[in-house]
């Protein structure tokens, strides 16, 4: 079971110090009250598309929610954990979180793990990916694609998207790139 890395105090100070209350935030970023106060104490993990949509109200860039790795070199297992959304999904940034001009994320998803059931868009203008193992269903606008270990595939992380591990049994590891960072 991925673990849940606490962002909870980041979302609720760029929200009070935007003078927001929780209901402006919800409402903006179509989600209950209740859940984002529940999100700004750690209680749930949310959606990529939620996480976006509260990240944009409040004005914050998603990679600044997690610590920079100490180095420019990350070595294999020192990435810094993040939870950048969805379930059933460890993930490590292997870029600084100020990093700007690209985010690199490793991810490590359990079977039937998924970004959410909802389509979400990044601003970045190109977004690819690499199935390191296992295979990886992902779904851009009305298009669905299978990726298979070894398969890489780039688009445009402004088009609506989401993703899953569609196998019942195995977990799948991918390397996620995005230009600029969202």
């Amino acid at each position: 079971m991925a673990r849940q890395i606490p962002i909870g105090a980041r979302l609720r100070a760029a929200r009070q110090a935007k003078n927001l209350t929780l209901e402006a935030v919800s409402t903006a970023a179509g989600v209950t009250s209740g859940f984002l106060s529940r999100m700004e104490r750690d209680q749930v993990s949310p959606s990529v598309s939620s996480l976006v949509a509260i990240c944009d109200v409040v004005g914050l860039r998603v990679g600044e929610l997690f610590e920079a790795p100490a180095t420019q070199i990350v070595r294999a297992g020192e990435g810094a954990p993040i939870n950048f959304g969805g379930q059933g999904a460890e993930e490590f940034l292997l870029t600084p979180g100020v990093q700007t001009h690209m985010q690199v994320i490793h991810s490590r998803i359990q079977p039937g793990g998924s970004a959410g059931p909802d389509l979400y868009e990044l601003e970045s203008e190109a977004e690819f990916v690499l199935v390191l193992a296992g295979s990886l269903e992902l779904v851009i606008g009305e298009d669905v694609f299978l990726l298979a270990t070894g398969d890489a595939m780039t688009f445009r992380g402004r088009d609506p998207h989401r993703w899953r591990n569609p196998s019942p049994a195995d977990a799948c590891e991918v390397i996620w790139m995005l230009a600029p960072a969202p």
